[in-house]
């Protein structure tokens, strides 16, 4: 049976990988763009949210208290814009190199009109550039990219460019 473990320096390590601080994986608070709004000149619209984490979540798969290759790291975020909740995301990330505190990582985008899904390569610095790669709704044939800003206060910007 799988541990979930939190603790000192191993959860500090993983949240670097993540690319959180000690105190989480993050994301901050931005006003958000209306989906067709900014962006539209570029071929889709640019959607915008502040992200709240989670608390930090590792799945110690070979329960020796180190982060190891194959552990994996589950979230469940809170999505704002405007100061309101719009959403929330969810996803795990596997860890592929814990010498390089690398992960592959999945994620479920949840908004009122549908979801959206992504992959990225999750490890130090900060900025990550997620790959649209589908979604349900108004997002069903959603493809494009995006990048997740983390800040060192358990927040962090997602913005994604959502091609029809």
């Amino acid at each position: 049976m799988r541990k979930t473990i939190a603790l000192g320096a191993l959860a500090a390590a993983a949240l670097l990988l993540i690319g959180g601080s000690a105190g989480g994986p993050a994301f901050g608070e931005v006003a958000g763009a209306s989906a067709g709004a900014a962006g539209a000149d570029r071929g889709g619209p640019l959607l915008r949210f502040t992200v709240n984490t989670s608390p930090f979540n590792l799945i110690d798969v070979d329960r020796n208290g180190q982060l190891s290759d194959g552990d994996e790291i589950v979230f469940h975020d809170t999505l704002l814009q405007h100061g309101r909740r719009i959403g929330d995301q969810l996803g795990s990330c596997v860890i592929v190199d814990a010498t390089e505190a690398l992960a592959n990582c999945t994620m479920v985008i949840r908004l009122p009109e549908g979801k959206i899904t992504a992959a990225f390569d999750n490890a130090p610095p900060p900025t990550k550039t997620l790959a649209i790669t589908g979604g349900t709704g108004r997002y069903r044939k959603a493809h494009g990219e995006g990048t997740l800003v983390e800040a060192p206060d358990q927040t962090a910007v997602l913005t994604l460019r959502v091609l029809p």
